[in-house]
């Protein structure tokens, strides 16, 4: 039997160049949209829903050994998305580690 995994990724990112909530909303839904189709990713907007510029967006990927490759991959691309600024944080867990 093959173990599974969870990945969680938090993402704070910066986005310089918008200058209203509108341009924000469309550049980060367009990022999501993205993350889903590429990755396979849950995407969720957590912080920064009222600012122009940051916001936080949190990944979970699931599946075998892979999940550790394509949460570094998931990274990459927010991070040539959001030049200004990507921090992000990764958490990953095998099922045995859920389960105690």
């Amino acid at each position: 039997m093959s173990t599974g995994y969870i990945g969680i990724l938090s993402a704070e990112l910066l986005l310089r160049d918008n200058g209203s909530l509108k341009g924000k909303r469309k550049e980060v839904s367009s990022l999501k949209t993205l993350l889903r189709q590429r990755f396979g990713a849950a995407v969720a907007e957590t912080d920064g829903h009222d600012t122009w510029q940051r916001t936080t967006l949190l990944c979970a990927l699931v599946g075998d050994s892979e999940v550790e490759h394509r949460a570094d991959a998931l990274i990459r691309f927010a991070e040539a998305r959001c030049p200004d600024g990507c921090r992000a944080i990764v958490d990953l867990r095998s099922l045995a580690d859920l389960r105690g």
